[in-house]
Parts: C-alpha cells; structure tokens; sequence
C-alpha cells in the first residue's frame, strides 16, 4: 500500500461517498423486491438478511411495506470503511477497530479494543496491546509494543503538523501518551503513565509527566522490556 499524505486522506476522507452500513434481519416475503447489487442479500422462504448502505434499503423497505425487521447499523454516515484484514499476515484479535489506509506488517499483533486510525503503519512483529490507540498517521517501527491504554496522538490536521514516530524495539509503557510530532527513538522505552512532549532519544528511559530522561537503557532495563517472540507466531 502506498503511503498517503496528511492532505490525501483529507481529500480521501472529505471526498468519499459517506454511508450508514447495517445489517437487517428481515421477516417477510420478498420474491419480488429487486435490490440493487450495492446490496447484499441472503434469504430463505420467509427470513433474510441484508447488508448495505441503509440509505439506499430503507428507501426500499418502505416501498415494498416491508415492517418487520430489525436493524444493526455500525457506523453513520461513515467516510472511512474499515481495513479488510482477511489476507493480512498478522494476529488481529476480537474487538480491534482498523480503519482503512492503515498498514500492519508480518507477524504484528493487535490486541482487543485496541483503536488504529486510517494512515497509521505497524512495522512487523510490533504488538499494539489492549486499547491502546493509534491516531491518524501514527508510525510505530518493527518489534515494538505499545502498552495497553496508551495513547500516539494523531495527526490529520492541520496537513503541515508532523505525525508520531515510533521506532524500532521501542516500548511504550502502559497508559503513556505521546503527543504530536514526537519522535521516539530505537530502543527507547518511555515509563508507563508518561506524557511525553518532546523527542526521545535512541536507547534512552523516559518517564514521568512531563517524561523526562531517567537513564540510558541498561541490561536491567533490557530483560525487564524483553520482546516475546512467541507471541509474535501464528
């Protein structure tokens, strides 16, 4: 996937055709209902199923004096659809919401509830843990972990602000937030809790709010932080 500019997912975004996708469970005979192909429809004698745009089924239904049925709408008016990850090489639990223009590398893990926005990149065996959010445009390096409920800031716009960086073997501690155009350096590890507001160095310990240097990453601090490739395996 080719990387996009702030400005390119704006137009992405503010040009896109906007919808309300749902599914509705149907009971009624529609034999002779003629959907349009936008919409997905799977019957039986007297029950379907149809997925689709509700602004184009409602329409329909009450035409037809279609009324019994009931509808799970996920979104309104959305314009980002959400990332289809059939055929991504990567382990990507229940409940993680991926928008589209969001790219994971091999063997990445994303956790439960876990919130990635459209531009973000996950180097390959990074782990994104439970509710941790990636905000637009966020870039985080290979064999790194963000820790649950941490938060990268996004950055959509304005299109000049400069997104977060995360780099390789980097731990982000658990509830830490990294603001905009923070860059982290490889091997750096920033202390749970952390606000961090500016730049941190490669193989540097970061912690506190604001997040301060504590000390150049040592051995302690090295097996404390170690990376379980085992987790990475599908």
């Amino acid at each position: 996937m080719t990387k996009m500019s702030a400005q390119e997912i704006i137009n992405y975004i503010g040009n896109s055709e906007k919808s309300t996708p749902v599914k509705i469970y149907l009971q009624a005979d529609i034999s002779k209902v003629v959907f349009p192909s936008s919409i997905k429809v799977f019957k039986s004698n007297d029950l379907a199923i149809i997925i689709g745009d509700f602004k184009i089924i409602e329409p329909i239904l009450k035409d037809n004096n279609l009324t019994d049925y009931y509808v799970e709408a996920s979104a309104q008016n959305t314009g980002v659809p959400m990332l289809d990850i059939k055929h991504i090489n990567a382990r990507i639990e229940p409940g993680a919401i991926i928008r589209d223009q969001v790219t994971i590398g091999a063997n990445a893990v994303i956790m439960m509830g876990a919130v990635i926005n459209i531009g973000a990149e996950i180097g390959a065996k990074t782990m994104i843990d439970m509710g941790a959010v990636l905000g637009g445009r966020a870039t985080v390096g290979e064999n790194s972990h963000i820790g649950a409920n941490a938060v990268l800031a996004g950055v959509v716009e304005p299109a000049s602000a400069q997104p977060v960086r995360i780099g390789n073997n980097v731990i982000v501690g658990a509830n830490a937030v990294v603001l905009e155009g923070v860059q982290v350096g490889d091997d750096a590890v920033v202390g749970a809790g952390a606000i961090v507001t500016k730049d941190v160095a490669a193989g540097t310990v970061v912690a506190g709010v604001p997040a301060k240097i504590l000390k150049v990453k040592d051995q302690k601090t090295t097996d404390k932080t170690h990376i379980e490739s085992t987790l990475r395996k599908l």
